[in-house]
């Protein structure tokens, strides 16, 4: 072979092999960042210590208000910030009354935050002993066209075929769409899941470029924070502009107001978005934050502290109290870790006003040398956790969660050190497909000196 052909396969054997190593790594990082999303959203997170603990004390509805609202929960996990940020919108106002339903009366498993406790079962409102709603909020699911969904997918057809108003929020519009509710009408979710929606639901008309979409009785929205608006418009409709206004004020969303337009920009993935990939794919040496809860949460402050962290991969989120339970402002009940589980946080994160941490967790933090910090601190829901984000992980990282949450963060400032784990993870699988590619010079190398 002339010697150009051998030196032109030598580098392209050598690309190849870098370009494997790479695409290897990445595939097994990615694998370790599902397996964890994967066990977060199909366990409770009660460890061994926990299941020792009496069960968790009773749910209840959140007043006599006129107006019913249902929050469903799935069997295969729920995204909690789509289920806990209209809970507090509707809970917020003395005009409604607000629980949790689920097929069980089990604590329903989240992706990105602590199992919640229903209130009620899906069999409660047909034999009367939970409300008929008014109206009823589907969060994202895992799973939403599966069989472990069917009892949900039923409940919810049952309830709108009843007269209810359907609120699907973000990737809830798959369950509305996988139940034949959403055919013949115009919808939206997610950005990244408009694509998929419409190829396997065709007879919807999906757009983009909008924060909500109401067609009839069903309401839609687009990515996780879009729920906030999207509760506020279906309660300015029922309880009127006024309420929705007060409501809007004191839940504090971004320029909302109810003659605001619906247009959002249209997103995709972008080289912006790079930091939370790498973050993905390099999950090694990931720091594990405590979220430490207390009675009297809010659910929004609750739900921001966990959904920067899951969307950005950039460091596993637990949620951590003393007995292992914990009621919110409005009543919900949530399971949590207690001291004694597994994994041990390299930080604990206090959210809410104040940063309220129980004294016992406070010193359990000492003994060990754990650093406390507060969530909210400066600001409280979302713009307070995605400051958070910003001061651990970085300016980009923490734009680009707010992209993924559809969540406006131009009124923020966001600022904080990027970190050496990604850089120093990046810069050992470069010098691993390195070596990769030196391999064949290098072996041919070693036979020419045992010639």
């Amino acid at each position: 072979m002339p010697t150009l052909g051998r030196r032109t396969l030598s580098v392209a054997s050598s690309a190849a092999l870098a370009l494997l190593t790479l695409a290897g790594l990445a595939a097994a990082g990615g694998r370790v960042t599902l397996a964890a999303a994967d066990a977060s959203a199909t366990s409770d997170h009660a460890g061994p210590a926990s299941a020792t603990q009496p069960p968790p004390p009773a749910n209840r509805s959140t007043s006599d208000g006129t107006f019913v609202v249902a929050v469903a929960l799935g069997a295969s996990g729920t995204v909690s910030s789509d289920a806990l940020a209209p809970y507090e919108v509707f809970a917020s106002s003395p005009r409604f009354t607000v629980y949790a339903v689920a097929a069980t009366t089990g604590p329903a498993p989240t992706q990105g935050g602590p199992d919640i406790v229903p209130t009620y079962t899906f069999a409660d409102t047909a034999t009367g002993r939970a409300p008929r709603p008014d109206v009823v909020v589907v969060p994202a699911v895992n799973s939403p066209d599966s069989r472990q969904e069917a009892p949900l997918r039923r409940w919810v057809t049952d309830q709108a075929n009843d007269g209810a108003r359907i609120l699907g929020v973000c990737y809830g519009s798959g369950v509305l769409a996988a139940t034949g509710l959403l055919d013949g009408r115009t919808a939206t979710s997610h950005w990244s899941r408009i694509r998929q929606l419409t190829k396997a639901h065709p007879h919807v008309n999906w757009v983009r470029g909008q924060r909500f979409v109401q067609d009839g009785a069903i309401t839609t929205t687009a990515g996780v924070t879009s729920g906030i608006p999207g509760a506020l418009r279906v309660m300015s409709d029922l309880a009127g502009p006024r309420e929705a206004a007060r409501v809007g004020r004191t839940v504090g969303y971004p320029n909302w107001s109810a003659t605001a337009p619906t247009d959002i920009p249209i997103q995709s993935f972008n080289s912006g978005d790079v930091p939370i990939g790498l973050n993905a794919v390099l999950p090694w040496g990931r720091p594990t934050v405590g979220i430490t809860l207390t009675d009297g949460i809010g659910e929004i402050d609750l739900a921001s502290s966990f959904e920067v962290f899951d969307v950005s991969y950039a460091a596993r989120a637990v949620p951590l109290s003393v007995t292992g339970t914990i009621t919110t402002q409005h009543g919900l009940v949530v399971r949590t870790n207690t001291l004694t589980d597994d994994p041990t946080p390299t930080r604990l994160a206090v959210p809410g006003p104040g940063g309220t941490i129980d004294p016992a967790i406070k010193e359990w933090a000492a003994q060990r040398h754990v650093p406390i910090d507060a969530v909210h601190g400066t600001a409280a829901g979302f713009d307070g956790a995605l400051k958070y984000l910003a001061s651990r992980a970085g300016h980009t990282t923490a734009v680009s969660a707010g992209k993924m949450i559809d969540y406006p963060t131009a009124h923020l400032r966001l600022e904080g050190p990027a970190g050496t784990r990604i850089p120093a993870l990046t810069a050992c699988a470069l010098a691993l497909a390195g070596l990769a590619a030196a391999a064949p010079t290098l072996m041919r190398r070693s036979r020419r000196l045992r010639r």
